[in-house]
């Protein structure tokens, strides 16, 4: 005679397929329609046996259930969804046990829960629930939540061990032949939460020294995915510069990036340390390299799929490590290695750099061109800075082009004064429109006097006397219609006992007038001018002091 299977053997057989089809299929091909499903048809089980008033006898299958249902909701970052489900959980498993704590709250709930199995069979399915707990905190950043169960968490970790994990599935076994299987192994579960946490605790506390430094190395040699590991080396490198210990730093960063690769981060926190060592050549050898990598499909962030259910990406989600962790446009890598080859003498790549970015800007498939305009300066200062690094190179056709295509987008928008204010006079403050047309119609004249001044530097490259002095003139022309307006004063051109608290438009302004009046001098002597020479000379000198020349 056939028995017909109970409802239990039913529901544990049904339960034990769904698991297996979500361990069978490969993590690529997770995409988020099997995810749902899976969710869904567990729920659907989860809500059989929730039919049923609570009993030990279906305890394990339940939370069971209820543990492989959280991972595909937590799987889908449905945190809230998994969340109730856990804290009705713990309700039941009270109710199991006949205690009531009479609250709702998470805390209360989970040590009442873990009290009330902690010698039973149950007390390592509840486990297994804190550990998804524990996921969802982290997920959230509620790292103050983790630090109150920190005492939970470590007899997690001891409990999860080979030997008592293998002993309760003995037991389990001999109670029910065909146990409920779980989507994902705690024991996994548990050693990725436990870097994860590590990794996040890490970032919020880099200033705290050693202490911080202590626990992010112990976690480099816990079992994780390679990515992991390599953060908890960038994190280490990051300390490290924080306690103004930069070679250390360098040395962890090499080490995130032996680790991983993807780890691009590490690459350009290394850039910034070098950076405040003013080590430029290597730092603009890392800033090539990094425009390189970030120029390769998929490498903005490294490679953080696990071979289970639950991505290590699911817990990262602090914001102090996503600060960390950010990056730089391409674009913007780009520039800054064309300014810094410019400005350390490296002129003939820094005009190629520069020339470079200009047809990326200008190519509308580039990839991430939009993202990067906003961290970059306005097109015409670009378009300044490539003018003078080619105006170094020795290239002055080409400077002169550029200069063209700034004066031709400036020029019709220039105001035909611009009038400025003494920010240290309340009394005459005018509205916030009036203050930032001013400052935009300054910047404006500014980039047209420094497109001009350019284009008399070239002629002065090409001995073309009378042309450079006509446009350092225009130069000059422009610069007067800039005047500053002090309290019971009539508007005014600044002088350089004014430059102090004026900003740095107005510095550019005194340094352009200087540059611009001695240029013309230059010029003026050139071709035999010499009272003018001296005259523009002197007033140059008025301008833009010898004190005032710093590089």
């Amino acid at each position: 005679m056939i028995r017909s299977p109970s409802l239990l053997e039913s529901w544990t057989q049904e339960n034990n397929q769904l698991a297996s089809s979500c361990k069978q299929q490969d993590a690529p091909n997770r995409d988020l329609f099997r995810q749902k499903r899976w969710s869904s048809d567990f729920h659907k089980l989860l809500r059989k046996l929730q039919g049923i008033p609570p009993h030990l006898d279906h305890a394990q299958l339940e939370l069971s259930v209820v543990y492989n249902t959280c991972v595909c909701f937590t799987a889908q970052s449905q945190f809230e969804e998994a969340q109730l489900l856990l804290t009705q959980t713990t309700q039941r498993v009270l109710q199991i046990a006949g205690d009531d704590p009479g609250t709702c709250d998470h805390s209360v709930l989970w040590r009442a829960a873990l009290k009330s199995v902690a010698s039973t069979a149950l007390h390592r399915y509840v486990l297994s629930l804190l550990c998804l707990q524990w996921g969802i905190w982290l997920a959230k950043s509620y790292l103050n939540a983790i630090k109150d169960f920190q005492e939970e968490m470590l007899s997690l970790l001891e409990t999860q061990n080979g030997a008592v994990w293998d002993e309760c599935r003995t037991e389990a076994k001999k109670k029910i032949p065909d146990i409920p299987r779980l989507v994902l192994d705690p024991r996994r579960l548990v050693e990725l939460l436990n870097v994860c946490t590590a990794v996040v605790q890490g970032a919020e506390r880099l200033t705290e020294g050693w202490s911080a430094l202590s626990a992010l190395q112990a976690a480099s040699a816990l079992p994780a995915p390679r990515a992991l590991i390599a953060y908890t080396h960038l994190l280490s490198g990051s300390c490290l510069a924080h306690m103004n210990r930069p070679q250390m730093a360098l040395q962890c960063y090499r080490k995130a990036l032996e680790t991983d690769p993807r780890c691009v981060s590490a690459l350009y926190q290394s850039i910034l340390v070098y950076r405040r060592l003013e080590n430029s050549q290597a730092e603009i050898q890392a800033l090539r390299i990094l425009h390189s990598t970030l120029l390769l499909p998929s490498t903005t962030e490294p490679a953080m799929a696990a071979s289970h259910l639950l991505s290590p990406s699911l817990f990262l989600c602090s914001q102090s490590l996503s600060s960390l962790l950010s990056l730089p446009s391409a674009l913007s890598v780009l520039h800054s290695l064309a300014l810094k080859c410019v400005i350390h003498g490296r002129v003939s790549e820094g005009v190629e750099y520069y020339l470079d970015l200009l047809a990326a800007l200008h190519s509308e498939g580039h990839h991430g061109v939009h993202d990067a305009v906003s961290t970059l300066p306005k097109l015409p200062k670009l378009y300044l800075e490539a003018g003078a690094a080619l105006l170094m190179g020795r290239r002055p056709a080409d400077c002169m082009a550029l200069c063209d295509e700034v004066i031709g987008t400036t020029l019709d928008l220039l105001p035909e004064k611009v009038l400025l204010e003494d920010p240290e006079d309340g009394s005459m403050a005018g509205s916030r429109e009036v203050k930032e047309e001013a400052e935009s119609g300054l910047r404006r004249l500014l980039w047209a006097a420094a497109a001009y001044l350019l284009q008399g530097h070239c002629y002065s490259q090409l001995k073309d006397w009378k042309l450079a002095v006509t446009h350092y003139t225009r130069c000059i022309s422009l610069l007067v219609k800039v005047h500053y307006k002090n309290r019971g004063f009539s508007p005014q051109i600044p002088c350089t006992d004014k430059d102090a608290g004026q900003g740095i438009d107005l510095c550019v302004l005194q340094r352009l007038k200087g540059l611009s009046l001695a240029g013309r001098g230059i010029s003026f002597a050139q071709i035999d001018r010499l009272r003018e020479a001296l005259r523009d000379l002197q007033l140059s000198l008025q301008a833009l002091p010898v004190s005032k020349l710093k590089v």
